[in-house]
């Protein structure tokens, strides 16, 4: 079973196109585990992190597709973050949620084939696509996020290795940030930058197709440029499209459901701060707070998923 067949079963089983990001932040932590912290130590934090996204998982994992832990937050820590990431992904992947590690990777040749191995390929992804689950990589996750602009042979590692192992890529193509048209937004032969890495996915992905007509091979496409979702969208129609910018960087649910095919899925939508951190939010603030944390989390979970079905 290929990665993208994967995710959208898990679209279908779950009824939500949903992808919670985990992005812990020392100052943002509810109160119970915040002030919790022992010291203000690496370690200690690092703890409180992993016990954070757990116990987030332990709320979402009947509700949404996937997970987005974001590698940088835990690389703040060091080397005790670094083992915090590690914990979170495999209790994700253990709890059946399929999980997205945010590193943005890449390189040129054998570096590229390394950051590949070491991300790429769960025990699950593993085991579907034939293999040895003593042969999973060391992360464990399912797919990684992978820029594409040293060009194609950088990508190509990657995609050898969502072969042998049922993993995903998802390439930066139109990212959600205001500064990201700089270099994306440029006019090359006559087309953006963004639309020719569009179309060296769609050349990836040919000859990977699964059952439903999708490959291995994602595209990260912002909500925040509803036009060009719109256009990346048609673009790219064999690839499962990763969209982040949704509620607090401004996309809204009418923006982002371009990114789906007729059926509802080919797409998961990111949420991060929004849904973990959802007992600072003022409409959960009053009726959860800091106290039942984990009960803001599942009702703004609810509230994205209805959104999205919408």
């Amino acid at each position: 079973m290929t990665f993208s067949t994967r995710i959208n079963e898990a679209i279908t089983r779950t009824g939500s196109v949903t992808c919670v990001g985990l992005d812990p932040r020392k100052a943002q932590l509810p109160a119970p585990i915040r002030d919790a912290v022992s010291s203000d130590t690496p370690d200690a934090w690092a703890a409180a992190y992993t016990q954070f996204c757990c116990e987030i998982v332990d709320v979402v994992k009947e509700m949404v597709p996937c997970v987005k832990p974001q590698a940088a937050f835990f690389e703040q820590l060091g080397p005790a973050g670094m083992v915090s990431l590690g914990q979170v992904i495999r209790y994700a992947a253990d709890a059946g949620l399929i999980v997205i590690t945010d590193g943005k990777r890449n390189d040129i040749g054998s570096t590229a084939t390394a950051y590949a191995d070491a991300f790429l390929g769960s025990t699950a992804s593993v085991t579907s696509a034939g293999g040895d689950p003593a042969t999973a990589s060391p992360w464990g996750g399912d797919a990684l996020t992978v820029s594409p602009y040293l060009g194609r042979d950088s990508l190509e590692p990657f995609v050898e290795v969502c072969d042998q192992r049922a993993a995903g890529i998802f390439v930066l193509v139109k990212t959600s940030n205001p500064g990201g048209g700089y270099l994306q937004d440029l006019q090359c032969d006559g087309r953006t930058v963004y639309r020719s890495v569009a179309d060296l996915v769609s050349e990836l992905n040919a000859g990977r197709l699964d059952a439903d007509g999708y490959g291995p091979i994602g595209a990260v496409v912002g909500a925040t440029y509803p036009e060009q979702l719109v256009e990346l969208r048609a673009a790219m129609p064999h690839s499962i499209l990763l969209v982040p910018g949704f509620g607090a960087q401004g996309g809204a649910a009418e923006d982002v459901k371009a990114a789906l095919d007729a059926s509802g899925r080919g797409a998961v939508i990111n949420s991060s701060r929004g849904i973990i951190f959802a007992h600072a939010r003022k409409e959960f603030a009053g009726t959860f707070g800091d106290a039942r944390w984990q009960d803001a989390v599942r009702a703004a979970t609810v509230e994205m998923n209805e959104q999205l079905r919408a």
